[in-house]
């Protein structure tokens, strides 16, 4: 009798813990029918994207979002909505005209965008002038052109090759993917899924990439008129665009630089190859702005309702800056959208959460995270003399959620190794599994703003998304605007993030939490 007295409490002691963290449903249909019903998602998208315009760090057009977040989400209804600096990023850039076109041998206006930090055309209109094609895989060869391209417009060889794609843009996740993820084993180190060089190849590789950087920067120090660039993986018009040149305060201004789209490009260089004369026209125009060089995150909060709990802090978050092709309508503006979203939702769904919630828009994230690494230095850990130096503020984290992998609908929830939050989690995706969000993998999926907050210890998630259209056409390129958004997987994501938010913070205790990193010298560590 007492075996089996044993056997039925350790049965239902069991199932008691099982069902701790059941989520509340009462809750999570207050929260879909206000998702679903009444959404905003694609109203606070409109204005992140074709309302602010692009949003570079430290641009007019991050500060036009980042100010319209504060002011909306303090109309939410949320306290402290606030623009908080986060230290020294350096100066701020935007493009003012960007015409470049063929005059000879015919006339073709040409896809083009400058590069961010770099700077304009000489003059007040206008430039002519025919194209120097330079061919030099070495700083030896390029010493021929020494002395012969100032005031020149050129470009250098390139080796592209556009080919005929033969699969679609945008896909959504198969169930064969999903189960790969979910039975995927928790490796020594979960930092991400890219298959591995060997030392070899990735010494090559950053051979290559250096005496590139060089040739680069000699042929900037000639001081052509203009430099014609491509990257290859465009095709179709979409020109893959991000920096050339440096956003360091007292970094010297390179000359005016522009990506064509790839067919431009080869165009170009297969008529200049030939010795045909090509002439180009442009007149490029930019703008370096240094008054501020301060950083800003967007902060505000949903303060807790428990007087017991109210100090510990759930976070979500995503990053608010974009390139400058384009209005960064999936990267990030989605990630935004959803987050802000989420935040109004918990709001006008009348739900008290225990915790207090705080939403964070994240500034410098395509310059390497700057904006979430420097606010976890400020608020939670940062390192010295190889040891953690941790604030109390650390410990009453319960976890922070991100979203920044496009416009796709969510599918599960990267676990950064923490399998312990993985039983958790699965009880919460139960509600969603008809929506084709139910898989937990213990993988990473790297890359952004979560790993800021898992390098000191704090729980860090990001969600995994259907990758529409993401890497091949609005990633990063002058493609990523509002129409490439999905309204449908915006408001599925919003309601998932508030449901997980909200059981966050009334869950009796925080998310387990991993084993604490140790200290790492590498900047880019955490």
């Amino acid at each position: 009798m007492r075996t089996l007295c044993t056997i039925l409490f350790a049965f239902i002691s069991i199932s008691l813990f099982a069902q701790n963290d059941a989520p509340d449903m009462a809750a999570i249909n207050k929260i879909k029918k206000e998702g679903l019903d009444n959404s905003k998602v694609m109203d606070i998208a409109f204005h992140l994207t074709d309302v602010s315009g692009p949003r570079l760090t430290n641009s007019p057009g991050y500060n036009r979002a980042a100010n319209w977040a504060v002011a909306e989400l303090t109309k939410m209804g949320l306290k402290n909505a606030r623009l908080e600096p986060w230290g020294d990023f350096g100066k701020g850039w935007e493009q003012l005209k960007c015409y470049v076109a063929m005059r000879s041998p015919y006339y073709v206006p040409l896809i083009a965008q400058p590069l961010a930090w770099t700077g304009s055309t000489p003059g007040n209109g206008e430039i002519s002038g025919e194209v120097v094609l330079i061919k030099a895989t070495d700083t030896t060869e390029l010493e021929k052109y020494a002395g012969k391209l100032k005031g020149k417009i050129v470009m250098q060889w390139s080796d592209a090759e556009l080919k005929p794609s033969f699969e679609a843009d945008g896909n959504r996740f198969s169930a064969e993917q999903l189960d790969k993820m979910a039975n995927a084993d928790a490796g020594p180190s979960q930092g991400g899924q890219r298959p591995q060089m060997d030392q070899a190849a990735r010494d090559e590789r950053i051979r290559q990439f250096r005496i590139q950087r060089r040739v680069r920067e000699m042929i900037s120090e000639e001081q052509p008129a203009l430099i014609l660039t491509i990257n290859g993986r465009g095709n179709d018009g979409t020109i893959f665009t991000s920096s050339g040149g440096s956003y360091a305060k007292d970094a010297a201004v390179p000359s005016a630089s522009v990506m064509l789209s790839s067919d431009d490009f080869l165009r170009i260089q297969r008529l200049a190859n030939a010795g045909e004369k090509v002439v180009i026209e442009a007149d490029v125009k930019t703008r370096i702005l240094d008054e501020d060089i301060k950083g800003y995150n967007v902060i505000a909060e949903i303060p807790g309702s428990d007087p017991k709990l109210k100090d510990e802090i759930v976070m979500l978050g995503g990053h608010l800056d974009s390139w400058h092709a384009a209005t960064g309508a999936t990267d990030n503006a989605a990630g935004c959208s959803v987050m802000m979203e989420t935040v109004r939702i918990l709001m006008a769904s009348g739900l008290k959460p225990k915790r207090t919630i705080r939403i964070a828009l994240w500034g410098g994230e395509e310059q390497g995270l700057h904006g979430s690494r420097n606010y976890v230095k400020n608020h939670f850990a940062d390192q010295k003399d190889g040891k953690w130096v941790i604030q109390p503020e650390q410990e009453k984290v319960s976890a922070y959620y991100n979203l920044d992998n496009g416009t796709g609908r969510i599918r599960g929830v990267y676990l950064q190794g923490n399998k312990a939050a993985g039983e958790i989690f699965s009880q919460w995706l139960e509600p969603f599994k008809e929506d084709g969000a139910g898989t937990i993998t213990i993988n990473n999926t790297g890359g952004t703003d979560h790993l800021a907050f898992d390098g000191v210890g704090i729980p860090g998630f990001q969600f995994i998304q259907d990758e529409v259209e993401y890497d091949t056409r609005t990633h990063h390129t002058n493609m990523d605007t509002y129409d490439h958004l999905v309204a449908e997987d915006l408001k599925q994501a919003s309601v998932i993030v508030a449901s997980f938010v909200y059981n966050t913070a009334q869950r009796k205790e925080k998310i387990p939490r991993k084993e604490m990193p140790a200290p790492r010298t590498n900047q880019r560590g955490f």
